[in-house]
């Protein structure tokens, strides 16, 4: 189907060298750890999750820009891969993403206007100048640029401004599914709803899929339809955001939410985890989740739990998906 996004058991596994006094020794990080999860043609997925939870590393999969240790993804029934022939630049022509610092991603040297012109170059080669530029103030006038905002250089440009240049240059090619990590994170908070209106308005219009990739909860429940909820490189629940935000189900999620004022539950108490996170290096036995969780049982600390399905909602928990845990007394 076009424009459908179907990720299948993919993972990403890193090298780690760490050096002792006399020998040094090579460990593997578990970064991604055989995701499954699809997104439909014009729905958008919000991925959250702490820092180290596996979010950014899915999205540069997703666009094949570091290859995969295993799984598949395929966008409109093609597979993505991160080899650089013919057929990962036609697909780079449908995908793009958006990145989270615009500074980074922008050229220092070069004005933004032939910055935001470049994918035209690259991926519209029949266009004219003329063509291309008349596409460019097009684009400017849409995220609420001026024209001559296109003769700026980076660091003349307000963050609200360089956010919105990373974004026309990203859909400058109208691309078919569109990556977005952590875009507005660095933005002051009226700033980020600018250009949040803005991103919503193209999307109305454009009707691209999409993967919102954010440690911002309000954020996440404002663009997206659907949400996943990342751990130690793994999905712990996956569902409407709607149903997720206002009944979470894993104990992680619950705290997650916890944290962010939702609609008619003002009086929820705040769960606060105890600890960080674990390594991705050594991802503990059982529930990758069990050290830090207030609801632990004893098979949570040796059964790794399966992401099983309850009509639109996944969620990967032993006391959810084996209710008779539930009243067994904490381990």
């Amino acid at each position: 189907m076009k424009g459908a996004l179907e990720v299948k058991n993919l993972s990403r596994v890193f090298k780690v060298r760490e050096r002792g006094l006399l020998f040094s020794s090579t460990r593997l990080l578990k970064a991604v750890d055989g995701i499954s999860f699809n997104v439909a043609p014009g729905e958008m997925l919000g991925i959250v999750g702490e820092s180290g939870s596996g979010k950014s590393t899915t999205a540069r999969l997703l666009l094949g820009h570091i290859p995969a240790s295993g799984g598949e993804i395929r966008f409109g029934g093609e597979k993505v891969s991160a080899k650089l022939d013919a057929d990962w630049r036609r697909m780079r022509r449908r995908m793009q993403m958006i990145y989270q610092d615009p500074l980074g991603a922008l050229d220092p040297r070069i004005p933004v206007g032939q910055q935001i012109e470049e994918p035209l170059i690259v991926h519209r080669p029949e266009l004219s100048a003329a063509q291309r530029r008349a596409h460019v103030a097009d684009m400017m006038g849409q995220i609420g640029l001026l024209a001559h905002h296109g003769t700026r250089y980076p660091h003349e440009m307000s963050g609200g401004q360089r956010q919105r240049v990373i974004i026309a240059r990203a859909l400058i090619i109208d691309p078919e599914l569109l990556v977005c990590d952590e875009p507005v994170s660095a933005l002051d908070v009226s700033v980020q709803a600018q250009v949040l209106n803005v991103f919503e308005d193209i999307r109305t219009r454009a009707g691209f899929t999409g993967v919102f990739v954010s440690h911002d909860l309000k954020v996440v429940r404002q663009v997206a339809e659907r949400v996943a909820v990342m751990y130690l490189g793994r999905i712990v629940e996956i569902g409407d955001v709607g149903e997720v935000f206002a009944n979470p189900a894993h104990p992680y999620t619950q705290a997650l939410v916890s944290a962010v004022p939702v609609p008619g539950r003002s009086r929820r108490s705040r769960i606060v985890l105890k600890g960080d996170p674990p390594s991705a290096v050594n991802v503990p036995a059982g529930c990758p989740f069990h050290t830090r969780c207030p609801e632990v049982r004893s098979a949570c600390r040796s059964i790794r739990p399966e992401l099983v399905e309850k009509g639109r909602r996944a969620v990967a928990c032993h006391l959810v998906n084996n209710p008779s845990l539930s009243g067994m007394e904490a381990a």
